[in-house]
């Protein structure tokens, strides 16, 4: 069974993240979740695209931690690149807007999935952070976003401090476009996804392009560093340290290596 269910309504794709319990990312689910997307690319019935989770309450815990203690530096390099790079390129050539439904908690790679949709709705109960600094990584791709959003100071803050912080906070800073209650998250996403649908899908398809030639002209190039980055940070002692102290559920033991 794929860990990425897809279907068409109403001329809207919806693809939706099927692993449970936390939909913790790995390499069979990023693959998926790439494929879903050029499969919503290819679809002449899709207009929009929605990003949201099967698992109630869940949206996306981000990639298993397990696999940084794991997996070859070979193999971690690849999955980073899929999850910063490729999932980049598959939402530019996506063609159709992509809306994020998100509800729970989002950390992590979580972040770097909803981030990578052109609108962002939440759940009035939805959490946000980036703890990766916390568990021995680093939160590379949004060293190259965050702060063109929400200002270099606020972006440092986020990133270094590890903190969580709410819906409310995240619709402030401009990371989130709507907020609503859980159980209507679905469907604001449906009745926006409705509204770009039923615009000519020839100027959306053209009017996006440009909008992203508009602001993103050196992030692609931003990405490539950021996956060199990551790989390099969890290449480091503290790092291993970090993760095996959260998978130990104690607090880190910091050597500065």
């Amino acid at each position: 069974m794929s860990p990425v269910k897809y279907q068409v309504r109403d001329h809207v794709a919806e693809i939706m993240l099927d692993n449970a319990p936390v939909n913790a990312l790995d390499d069979e689910v990023v693959e998926a979740l790439l494929a879903a997307l050029r499969r919503a690319r290819d679809d002449t019935e899709a207009r929009a695209v929605i990003l949201g989770s099967a698992i109630a309450g869940r949206f996306c815990a981000g990639l298993q931690l397990d696999l940084f203690r794991n997996e070859t530096p070979e193999n971690i390099h690849d999955l980073v690149e899929k999850l910063y790079v490729k999932l980049y390129d598959a939402q530019v050539d996506l063609g159709k807007p992509s809306i994020a439904a998100v509800v729970g908690a989002v950390r992590g790679g979580g972040m770097t999935v909803a981030i990578s949709c052109d609108v962002i709705i939440a759940a009035d109960n939805a959490s946000f952070g980036y703890p990766e600094v916390d568990v021995g990584l680093i939160p590379g791709l949004h060293f190259t976003h965050l702060h063109r959003i929400v200002g270099r100071h606020r972006a440092f803050e986020l990133l270094f401090s590890g903190r969580t912080f709410d819906a409310a906070e995240a619709e402030r800073l401009g990371l989130v476009s709507q907020i609503v209650a859980e159980a209507e998250v679905l469907d604001a996403a449906r009745k926006l996804a409705r509204n770009f649908a039923s615009k000519s899908p020839a100027l959306m398809s053209r009017g996006r392009a440009a909008f992203y030639r508009g602001f993103d002209r050196d992030y692609r190039e931003g990405l490539m560093q950021a996956v060199e980055d990551v790989c390099d940070a969890a290449s480091t002692r503290d790092s291993k340290e970090g993760m095996a102290a959260f998978m130990e559920k104690r607090k880190p033991r910091w050597t500065g290596e």
